[in-house]
């Protein structure tokens, strides 16, 4: 059985009490974290799997489900020793439920590929075809993200257009990285 959060001194949230972002009150931020992770992880899962000349849309959609499932976990587990190491104790039902709303997205990046997958096993396309257009929709989606993000800066559309233009580019490095290191 956890134990209730010790009351802040002085009207601060204490670094102990606040292990996450989103325990600190930032769920949006987090969750928008958390997307971002998993569709760069999902691009290069979905790229590896078209440089691999994969054939069996099975293979590919547990391949993607398996690494969704699997980051989702990780992060649930890393979550929850943060919060106790940092918190001397374990998380209690309210920080619980926060984790695993906020860790939701991750299983989110899986969806467009594994459609798009399924459209390939029905023969509508090829699976490299559905493969690779997962990866396009997932970078894509990483300068959406940037270009909103950017916007509500509000330094303007150019500075949106700089800003989805740098997340695009970090999301394409870490897939080149994973690729370059056969992963």
């Amino acid at each position: 059985m956890t134990t209730p959060d010790p009351e802040p001194r002085g009207g601060a949230v204490e670094p102990s009490i606040a292990a996450t972002a989103a325990r600190a009150g930032d769920t949006a931020a987090a969750r928008l974290k958390e997307r971002i992770y998993a569709t760069i992880t999902v691009a290069a899962v979905v790229v590896t799997l078209a440089e691999a000349d994969t054939h069996d849309p099975e293979e590919a959609a547990l391949t993607v489900a398996g690494t969704a499932l699997g980051v989702w976990l990780a992060t649930l587990v890393a979550d929850e020793q943060a919060h106790r190491a940092v918190s001397k104790r374990g998380a209690n039902r309210a920080e619980i439920r926060t984790t695993l709303y906020v860790s939701a997205p991750l299983l989110l990046s899986a969806v467009g590929p594994l459609v798009l997958i399924g459209v390939s096993a029905l023969g509508a396309m090829d699976l490299g075809t559905a493969l690779l257009i997962s990866a396009g929709v997932e970078v894509a989606t990483l300068f959406l993200w940037g270009w909103r993000t950017g916007l509500r800066m509000g330094n303007g559309p150019l500075s949106a257009l700089v800003s989805g233009l740098l997340d695009t580019a970090i999301g394409v490095g870490v897939v080149g990285v994973k690729l370059l290191a056969g992963h």
